[in-house]
């Protein structure tokens, strides 16, 4: 199974989306809240060119965002890509 990163914030709604989603999946993933912490923000910002969250890794792959996130689960890629197909 590959490593799951995700940027996020706590009051962030599509976050929080995201975060389910994994969890319905049933995939661990690694959670980087950038609030408060304007280095981490400023390296989310480098690694991916931008500054939304949440920011989502699925091995070297950078998803995107929530949208790009289940836009993969209804077109059936995502359960290949976390490695439960």
């Amino acid at each position: 199974m590959p490593e799951i990163l995700i940027y996020t914030t706590k009051i962030c709604p599509y976050c929080i989306m995201a975060k389910r989603l994994l969890d319905k999946k049933g995939v661990a993933y690694t959670e980087l809240n950038v609030d408060g912490d304007s280095k981490l923000r400023a390296a989310m910002m480098e690694k991916t060119q931008r500054r939304t969250v949440p920011q989502i890794y699925i091995g070297d792959l950078h998803v995107g965002g929530f949208d790009d996130l289940y836009a993969l689960d209804q077109q059936k890629r995502l359960d290949a890509l976390l490695g439960l197909a």
